[in-house]
């Protein structure tokens, strides 16, 4: 399976459409983390969601999806760019305890919110928040396109561990091309037949035409996504200042130098003395010691 977005729209109509499948990336994501199996199950909708937001809002930049919660897992996170690449992580709570076997949504997360980041190459980044009303991340990130984009959006999301996809339906506010009044919900109703294993399972084309063999699909062009960290050693040393000049200096005098890592794909990262008196510096700080 090829890990790809397909972008579709149905002729005389205002509904369009995405659908992701995942296999190496999500693979690749996994094999960085020793997660719980439920865990692992979320983070896969976490990545398809990602994939299938960034193609819909059409975004130059980065684009985050955080949920934030107060369960035994405190932290989901994936984030994707224009280049394709996506990278996820989680985070449980300290003295988390996860139930064995199939765990829901919301018995792991509990109540929070989630954060959708988006962060163009130009222009204003933008935030929006949204409750953890419902039981499905699918639910809430539904809410989240009717809160904030105001347009009608179904998503389906599924993963086993080892492959995760995606598919979302979205109608246009433009009715001008609309000839057909019950496509969006002919079309919804037929994506609610789908089953995890078609899925997850079948080839993009052969999905679309098991849903819409009766429908008119325009299909284009797929893009493909893989695994991709954005991690640095400049946005390394950008995040180790806002742990203030005395933290900084303090460490360095206990160990000698700054030894931290990504929390995406674990590659380490070593800070001397002069490096850190360098960052403070540009920071506005005090002028660096010279040794």
């Amino acid at each position: 399976m090829t890990d790809q977005i397909q972008r579709f729209l149905f002729d005389r109509t205002n509904v369009r459409g995405e659908i992701v499948t995942l296999e190496r990336s999500y693979a690749e994501v996994l094999d960085r983390h020793g997660y719980p199996p439920a865990v692992n199950r979320l983070l896969g909708e976490l990545l398809a969601a990602v994939a299938l937001l960034t193609d819909t809002v059409k975004l130059d930049g980065i684009l985050s999806i955080e949920v934030r919660g107060q369960g035994e897992l405190s932290l989901l996170m994936a984030e994707s760019n224009p280049g394709g690449e996506l990278r996820a992580i989680a985070r449980l709570a300290d003295d988390a305890t996860l139930p064995e076997g199939e765990a829901g949504f919301r018995q792991l997360v509990g109540d929070g919110h989630i954060v959708i980041t988006l962060d163009p190459r130009e222009g204003n980044r933008y935030q929006g928040i949204v409750a953890l009303d419902h039981d499905s991340l699918a639910g809430c990130l539904e809410a989240y396109f009717s809160q904030s984009e105001q347009l009608p959006t179904q998503l389906w999301l599924r993963a086993d561990g080892q492959r995760a996809g995606g598919l979302l339906l979205q109608r246009l506010p433009d009715e001008s091309q609309n000839q057909d009044q019950d496509a969006w919900a002919r079309t919804v109703q037929l994506a609610g037949t789908l089953r995890s294993e078609e899925l997850l399972g079948l080839e993009q084309h052969e999905l679309l035409h098991r849903l819409y063999h009766e429908e008119t699909v325009r299909v284009f062009e797929p893009k493909s996504l893989r695994f991709g960290c954005t991690c640095s050693r400049e946005r390394i040393g950008e995040a180790l200042l806002t742990l203030g000049g005395d933290e900084l200096r303090t460490v360095l005098a206990e160990q000698g130098e700054i030894e931290t890592q990504c929390h995406f794909c674990h590659t380490h990262y070593r800070f001397g003395e002069s490096e850190v008196e360098a960052l403070l510096h540009e920071q506005g700080g005090a002028a660096p010691t010279l040794h």
